[in-house]
């Protein structure tokens, strides 16, 4: 198979077969090493010899003996590592969603940690200053507005901006890099939930994401990337053989990352999209919400791949916390089939047809500025469309274009077969 071919994906408007396909093509391979597992077990680079190393990592950052990469780099024999750098949730995954965080000490490696999601976003020229190259190792979920990528490409920026290298350990994406999904972010919507113009499910790995970026966006960074060994695109992360930690508080499963891509509209709305119960974004509910009334209608759609189930949940914190709600919980019966991005609008088409007097886009944080739901989307055209037919069906055959173009575009990068 060449790389980024797949088999065709059908229209998500159009009635399936519920037939399930044989099993997961991915369960036979394993043995998969990342780039912190080739750099742990002695592989060398130009951007890391007789260099002060800024690590920017998380608790995904570890190597498949359980290493964390932080370790791994202070054992360099040939490098120093002088700093690190957190995302968001913070350098040991310690915060919630959204939860800003100041620079700390870190007393086991005696080095700074700088926060990339305080008052800077961005690595600022005093963090850099003790570093010649910032090396990358963080799980990504292969979804726009997971923030992660858009740390990678502002990192990229502030090195290019200050003739600092960066060099990328690359990581799968956890759904493997043949399908990609959803609308090309639109100029005007660029954001911390969506730095560049990607679709919604990029189907890449952070270092093929890198490489292209660089170039497409002519950032001119001093760019390396330590690719896996044994990955193919068709591997899911199940088939990997590599330990899963989950990358934030509320992605705990692989079964979360199938469906963030479009239970993620939800963040942007009045209903629940299932923080603080036990199955964020698997489930999505609202007191005012009748769950069997709402799993009805999604389900009439016979969307390929996936179930809505009636489930009622009181979350503990977040919307709604502390107040029953109905819902529903998506069941992926057919990984292959389900189109995550294109179930989340219909799902958006459905809560805001049946429930128009309680259905709400949330407010702008601050006037002038943009709706939650255009930025996780893209553009405007979801939150002032949906809801109407003729609408959806637009938005939809819109995406499913975007999405074939973003293929071809990727073609050039892709690292892997």
């Amino acid at each position: 198979m060449e790389p980024g071919s797949e088999e065709g994906v059908p229209h998500p408007l159009e009635p399936v077969s519920h037939e399930r396909t044989g099993g997961r093509k991915d369960e036979a391979y394993h043995g998969v090493r990342t780039g912190a597992d080739r750099l742990a077990a002695g592989l060398g680079h130009s951007l890391l010899d007789g260099r002060r190393l800024g690590l920017v990592t998380n608790p995904t950052g570890i190597t498949a003996e359980f290493r964390s990469t932080a370790s791994v780099c202070a054992e360099l024999p040939s490098s120093r590592l002088t700093a690190l750098f957190a995302c968001e949730h913070g350098i040991r995954g310690q915060h919630q969603a959204g939860v800003r965080f100041e620079d700390e000490w870190d007393e086991r490696f005696g080095v700074p940690v700088y926060s990339l999601y305080g008052r800077h976003t961005r690595p600022q020229r005093y963090m850099l200053n003790n570093v010649d190259t910032v090396v990358f190792d963080v799980q990504d979920v292969g979804i726009r507005f997971y923030t992660y990528l858009s740390t990678l490409l502002y990192v990229m920026e502030a090195c290019a901006e200050n003739g600092k290298s960066l060099l990328v350990l690359d990581r799968p994406n956890p759904l493997g890099g043949l399908v990609c999904e959803g609308g090309l972010l639109k100029q005007g919507y660029e954001s911390m939930v969506g730095a560049w113009t990607l679709p919604i499910r990029t189907g890449m790995t952070i270092g093929e994401l890198a490489l292209m970026a660089n170039e497409m966006k002519g950032l001119g960074c001093d760019l390396g990337v330590i690719p896996m060994e044994r990955w193919e695109r068709r591997m899911e992360y199940g088939g990997t053989g590599l330990p899963w930690m989950l990358p934030s508080p509320n992605i705990p499963f692989i079964d979360t990352v199938r469906v963030y891509g479009g239970t993620c509209f939800f963040e942007g709305t009045n209903l629940s999209e299932g923080r603080g119960t036990t199955r964020p974004f698997e489930w999505i509910g609202a007191p005012w919400l009748d769950g069997e009334a709402f799993a009805e209608a999604v389900n009439r759609h016979e969307l390929p791949g996936v179930y809505a189930h009636p489930v009622y949940m009181t979350p503990s914190f977040s919307k709604h916390q502390g107040n029953l709600c109905g819902g529903v919980r998506l069941f992926v019966t057919d990984p292959d089939r389900f189109q995550s991005a294109l179930t989340g609008l219909l799902l958006l088409h459905e809560a805001k047809s049946l429930y128009p007097e309680h259905f709400e886009w949330l407010a702008p944080p601050k006037a002038g500025s943009r709706h939650f739901i255009d930025l996780l989307t893209g553009g405007d055209e979801v939150r002032s469309a949906i809801g109407r037919r003729d609408g959806l069906v637009r938005i939809t055959d819109a995406w499913l274009k975007e999405s074939e173009e973003w293929k071809e575009m990727r073609r050039p990068y892709l690292l892997y077969s």
